[in-house]
């Protein structure tokens, strides 16, 4: 059990890190914002994708929030990683940028079936 407790929290603390403070710390750069009009999307796209991943990235480390709004940040991030490899992959081809989001969806994987590892007896909808 405390191994598993180990990995999860090494995960969740990687999407994070990846996934809240980056964000929160950079977006306000021009880099950030050239690489999501460089993607296509127009600038407030940014913005609200910041929110939502430090809104996410929080739910999943706060141990007091309840389940479903767990599930709900997983399946979100699962979502953006999706589309941010597509994204990369159509505008730019196949490269380091097309397989990061997948790098950080399979540690997100790892945080997601850890979790319900440790905590599925308490899980409830």
């Amino acid at each position: 059990m405390k191994k598993d407790k180990i990995i999860f929290w090494t995960a969740t603390i990687i999407i994070f890190l990846f996934e809240g403070l980056m964000p929160a710390l950079t977006s306000h750069t021009e880099l950030a914002k050239e690489g999501i009009r460089h993607l296509g999307y127009p600038e407030y796209f940014g913005t609200i994708l910041v929110v939502f991943k430090v809104s996410g990235a929080l739910a999943l480390i706060i141990p007091q929030v309840h389940n479903l709004i767990k599930e709900w940040a997983y399946a979100g991030f699962a979502f953006t990683f999706i589309f941010a490899c597509i994204s990369h992959w159509v505008i730019d081809g196949f490269g380091f940028l097309t397989i990061l989001p997948l790098i950080i969806l399979a540690i997100l994987v790892v945080s997601y079936v850890f979790y319900h590892k440790i905590f599925s007896s308490k899980i409830t909808a």
